[in-house]
């Protein structure tokens, strides 16, 4: 088996593009409409990353809001320097909520952002 996307409601779709590829630099990879049923779908991901996991945004056309429930905890992505990163997230009108730093009781840092639509993101310095 391989892991290929995490699916995502999303009510701008126009902003929630905007945020993946301007703010966190990846790219539309695909995009696929549904006027039977009224949905978009458009996958986000890193073009270096061959093969690797996306994003499916998943625009439902007469739907402006979503209950995100309490059982999903967030998306993770690895960055190589994490306070630059969040400098730079800030800098394009992301939304950083936990400021970078290392995780209580180790040594990995990590900071949290939002997208446009809440969806909390992990970001974690690798090495």
């Amino acid at each position: 088996m391989k892991f290929l996307h995490t699916m995502l409601r999303v009510t701008d779709l126009g902003r929630s593009i905007e945020f993946y590829t301007h703010v966190l630099g990846m790219k539309v990879l695909e995009r696929t409409e549904n006027n039977d049923y009224r949905y978009t779908l458009v996958f986000v991901g890193y073009e270096e990353q061959a093969g690797g996991t996306t994003i499916e945004l998943t625009y439902n056309w007469d739907t402006n809001q979503y209950d995100h429930g309490n059982a999903f905890g967030h998306l993770a992505l690895g960055v190589e320097n994490i306070y630059t990163a969040c400098d730079n997230i800030r800098a394009l009108g992301g939304n950083v909520t936990r400021e970078p730093g290392p995780v209580k009781g180790g040594e990995t840092h990590i900071a949290f952002i939002t997208d446009p639509d809440g969806y909390q993101i992990e970001l974690i310095q690798v090495r």
